[in-house]
């Protein structure tokens, strides 16, 4: 898994699933269960992983709808 955005908003995390998931692109979020260590203020960024072979397209999903990267 390559890493796509970081972001801790949950918000764009879920928009950019939705994006990705219309467009036929697997993806996993990773760090959801780190709100269990941060007390849920969100201060740790979530990241959303997408295989590498889909990467390229991922990044065209994400500039079109003009979604911040976070990295």
């Amino acid at each position: 898994m390559k890493e796509l955005l970081r972001s801790t908003d949950m918000t764009i995390i879920a928009f950019a699933t939705a994006l990705l998931e219309g467009e036929d692109i697997a993806c996993f979020a990773m760090d959801v269960n780190m709100s269990v260590l941060e007390g849920g203020i969100g201060i740790f960024p979530r990241r959303l992983m997408v295989h590498p072979n889909d990467h390229a397209a991922a990044l065209r999903v994400m500039e079109d709808n003009e979604i911040d990267l976070g990295m």
